[in-house]
């Protein structure tokens, strides 16, 4: 099967500061990452597709971005950042180069749990559907009720969901949210990236059976047809690698059918993204 990771970022230290990288828990992840070093584990994964994402809530990283997928056999689409908020980002993804399959912005750093639900914002996200491009919700579980809102309002608009939207996994509590997954999940126009599991459980401890309770909650209510394989390389190296990440989803996917595998690995990417 080839397969499709629709979610890894690189990060180029030279280039301007990370903040998020500093303390000593980040320590074993700060350094540079370049598409050159996930190559070799991609092609040992099977992986001949990728989706590189956003890390800084910086237009030029994603100008760097697209002008690197423009050079790569191995990115198949960036999803970047612009300021959701300006009057003018419907003209500042108009202004950006081909590549951009989707846009994103760090709402799980944002204060207020109900920001997606600003009017500046969702006349940025319209304009986002507007350019035929994805949204990716990065959201904590307590900002869920809001994704839920803003997704009920522009049922027009492809929204994807990053990380299961980081439920606590090491604590192995589902409730509530899986609820709020329940309910996100009810609108056809959301997916959900099986992806970032590993770090949001024990980093020196997890097992699959950690992961799969919340694994089997979106596979039931998004369905194989709307659930998609993300490593989150590099930033999944603080618990596991690459192959590590991959093996752990075909196994939480191996109850699946064939056809149903390669939705989750390839199918569902390729529709969310127009890849």
């Amino acid at each position: 099967m080839n397969r499709i990771d629709a979610h890894h970022h690189v990060w180029d230290l030279s280039a301007r500061p990370h903040a998020w990288l500093d303390g000593d828990r980040m320590a074993p992840v700060r350094r540079t990452y370049t598409l050159d070093d996930l190559a070799g584990p991609a092609s040992a994964a099977g992986v001949t597709g990728t989706v590189l994402v956003q890390v800084l809530a910086d237009l030029e990283e994603t100008r760097e971005f697209l002008t690197l997928a423009a050079g790569s056999d191995l990115v198949a689409g960036v999803v970047g950042w612009i300021d959701l908020t300006a009057p003018d980002a419907a003209d500042t993804l108009a202004a950006l180069p081909a590549g951009l399959v989707g846009v994103r912005h760090g709402v799980q750093s944002e204060a207020d749990p109900a920001w997606l639900n600003r009017p500046d914002v969702r006349r940025g996200l319209a304009a986002v559907s507007a350019a035929g491009l994805a949204y990716d919700l990065l959201t904590l579980p307590h900002q869920l009720p809001a994704a839920a809102d803003t997704v009920a309002a522009l049922p027009e608009l492809t929204f994807v969901l990053d990380h299961l939207s980081k439920p606590p996994i090491a604590s192995g509590e589902l409730e509530p949210w899986r609820s709020r997954i329940r309910e996100l999940a009810a609108y056809p126009n959301v997916y959900c990236k099986l992806s970032g599991m590993v770090t949001e459980a024990d980093w020196e401890s997890w097992r699959v059976a950690d992961l799969r309770p919340y694994a089997e909650v979106v596979l039931e209510e998004f369905g194989p047809s709307r659930v998609m394989f993300g490593s989150d390389w590099p930033v999944c190296l603080l618990a596991a690698g690459y192959g590590q990440v991959v093996s752990a989803a075909d196994e939480l996917c191996a109850g699946l059918s064939e056809s149903e595998r390669e939705e989750v690995f390839a199918g569902t990417a390729r529709r969310a993204y127009k890849l």
